[in-house]
């Protein structure tokens, strides 16, 4: 199980559904870097992983994590021809990402290792290998490339805190495992790189599944009396990150028993 696995549960959602209405959505963004090919799913992991370099270099600050794609090398070590490769793929990553935060420059080497990297991720998530390993559309390049260059630098810079992909201490293992892309000063941020630029029930719904996976037991990385008071996705192929301040979705009166009954739901499982 996880975050994603356990709000799609029927009664999980009808009780987000009724203690959390979806707040309104009405901007209209320009799709700025439409999809080059349909690999749709592995070009949004290998941003998830071109946007934390990009990050790294724009915040000095940035607290970075053990990668999935390396827990998923240490799954398949033993397999001498896979192992091998993704070792090479891990190792061939750290040096491109050195060379990024040195020179604050972003080549095709770190847009092919971020697509290489995202091809381990399945291995750990789903214990699935990936049959085109190592293989790289050139075509996802330049989505890759389409999709950093609109980049807004004063969206990201941190004031005072930037965590990436960071877990929420002891609360991530009652659903199993959860990690958010991003925390920046006092907000979470989901990263969605989808042509759709809709507020869905579910994108909703896992924003608040993180902000309550904090309020149980804090994010790891980030200070006791530091406060997120706001949720919001950052639509990749739009440029634009939608911000929804947490006092006005959530209501403190109720919160604290919709926290007992997360965790006793949660630990009932799927």
């Amino acid at each position: 199980m996880s975050l994603t696995s356990f709000i799609k549960n029927s009664d999980v959602k009808e009780r987000f559904l009724h203690e959390f209405p979806k707040p309104l959505f009405n901007q209209k963004k320009e799709l700025l870097a439409p999809p080059v090919t349909n690999h749709y799913a592995s070009v949004g992991t290998a941003f998830d992983y071109l946007l934390r370099f990009y990050l790294e270099q724009l915040n000095p600050i940035a607290v970075s994590k053990h990668w999935v794609a390396e827990a998923a090398h240490e799954l398949v070590a033993n397999n001498e021809r896979i192992g091998n490769m993704t070792s090479k793929i891990i190792a061939d990553a750290k040096a491109n990402r050195a060379t990024c935060l040195k020179t604050g420059q972003i080549n095709d080497n770190l847009l092919r290792s971020a697509i290489l990297l995202a091809q381990l991720d399945p291995i750990f998530r789903a214990g699935v290998i990936d049959e085109n390993i190592g293989i790289v559309d050139d075509n996802d390049i330049l989505d890759l490339k389409n999709l950093i260059s609109i980049v807004q630098p004063n969206i990201f810079k941190a004031r005072d805190l930037c965590l990436l992909d960071p877990t929420f201490g002891m609360a991530s293992t009652l659903v199993g495992g959860a990690d958010v892309d991003l925390v920046l000063d006092d907000m979470i941020i989901d990263i969605k790189t989808t042509k759709n630029f809709e507020l869905q029930r579910d994108y909703f719904n896992q924003l608040i599944g993180y902000y309550t996976l904090y309020r149980i037991a804090g994010i790891d990385g980030m200070p006791p009396n530091h406060d997120i008071r706001r949720i919001g996705i950052y639509f990749s192929r739009h440029g634009y990150l939608h911000l929804i301040n947490v006092q006005e979705v959530i209501n403190e009166n109720s919160f604290s028993e919709f926290i007992e009954w997360f965790k006793a739901r949660a630990s009932m499982g799927v």
